[in-house]
């Protein structure tokens, strides 16, 4: 059969190509068309638009670009008609992904969503969209189900795909060697995966480096990113020797760090199911977090926290992300005591996510869809 996949983000992508595995393994002559990267197009996929080209993050940067997303939907549309795909999977991405399955229902596709849109967090009126064009939604987070339950829509909680890849991650042995790293303990960088963010994260998270020479702290390079930009922060800062640069290594990374400072997001989730200590990391542009402010309705911004209802990591936000506050949360989640209670909420938040085997389900669900 013949699947159309559409994800918007190097999280997306993630989890996209885990799908397409599994739609591949119980479907052996699937053909599957997509929106999403390097990932989902080594599982198998027929590669359309890299979502490097339509990752635009915040408000005022969507407003800016509302003619280039435009433009992405329309042809979006038109290789969709060309394909005539079996089963339209739509994964995450809803600025996106919402607008395409209001199009597609009319012409009647099967239209399965995997990994809701936090539409919990803000702009609930959404639900009523997702009930009238959607036929299945596959949440990841626990307490979805429950949400959607109170608008009589019932969605399928498939348990998180992150608990395979990372449960089943073999760390790289000679990780330290090739990337000429000493047995010094490691600190994570993980400024996320647009370039705004990580303008705006990385230069705060490396002025913790000079202050302790004796740890190395290593960047998680997103894939879609070239080393050229991270090394014009770095130089700009006049690079520290303890500071290093990997990428698409960031499992290896976390397999191997010590603590981490991390841009809200997957990332965060992914840092915890490593076990490593954390630093939630976030600041937007003035205006895009002014208006989210108003409409965001929950009481975290990291998935960690949301999952485990708590503040079981430190979330720095916006005017809180300065030098003095993230020196001191980093010197928290150095000390035995803190370190001992983040593992103890992590290991919760492990029994929280469900079994292992998410994208499995998911992809039994996309395939039945379809026929």
């Amino acid at each position: 059969m013949k699947y159309y996949l559409i994800a918007g983000e190097a999280s997306g992508d993630l989890h996209g190509s885990n799908l397409i595995k599994a739609i591949r393994q119980q479907d052996p002559e699937a053909e599957c068309r997509i929106w999403g990267g390097d990932l989902m197009e080594a599982a198998g996929g027929t590669l359309v638009k890299h979502y490097r080209d339509l990752a635009f993050m915040g408000f005022v940067e969507v407003a800016r670009n509302l003619r280039t997303i435009l433009r992405n939907i329309a042809f979006c549309q038109k290789d969709i008609l060309e394909f005539q795909p079996d089963c339209l999977v739509l994964i995450d991405y809803p600025g996106f992904n919402l607008r395409i399955a209001k199009w597609a229902r009319p012409l009647g596709l099967k239209i399965v969503y995997y990994i809701s849109p936090q539409i919990w967090a803000w702009h609930r009126s959404r639900v009523y969209d997702i009930k009238k064009n959607v036929d299945r939604m596959l949440v990841i987070l626990p307490f979805e189900a429950e949400f959607y339950a109170k608008y009589d829509y019932q969605a399928d909680f498939v348990g998180h795909p992150l608990l395979d890849v990372v449960t089943n991650y073999p760390p790289a042995p000679d990780f330290l060697t090739r990337n000429n790293l000493n047995e010094q303990p490691i600190v994570a960088l993980l400024p996320g995966s647009r370039r705004q963010e990580i303008s705006r994260m990385l230069d705060k998270m490396l002025a913790i480096a000079p202050l302790y020479p004796q740890y190395n702290f290593v960047i998680g390079a997103a894939p879609s990113i070239p080393p050229s930009f991270y090394q014009e922060i770095l130089q700009a800062r006049a690079q520290p020797a303890n500071v290093f640069i990997v990428q698409r290594q960031t499992y290896d990374l976390l397999a191997h760090a010590y603590a981490a400072l991390v841009t809200s997001g997957t990332a965060t989730l992914e840092t915890a199911l490593f076990g490593v200590p954390e630093v939630v990391c976030y600041r937007g542009g003035a205006l895009s977090y002014w208006i989210a402010r108003r409409l965001v309705d929950v009481k975290y911004i990291s998935l960690v926290n949301l999952i485990a209802d708590q503040p079981l990591v430190k979330e720095l936000i916006q005017n809180d992300l300065n030098i003095p506050n993230l020196q001191t949360a980093f010197a928290d989640i150095l000390d035995e005591a803190h370190r001992n209670k983040i593992q103890k909420g992590y290991a919760i938040l492990r029994e929280k996510l469900g079994q292992p085997g998410a994208s499995a389900r998911a992809a039994a669900i996309v395939i039945e869809s379809a026929k």
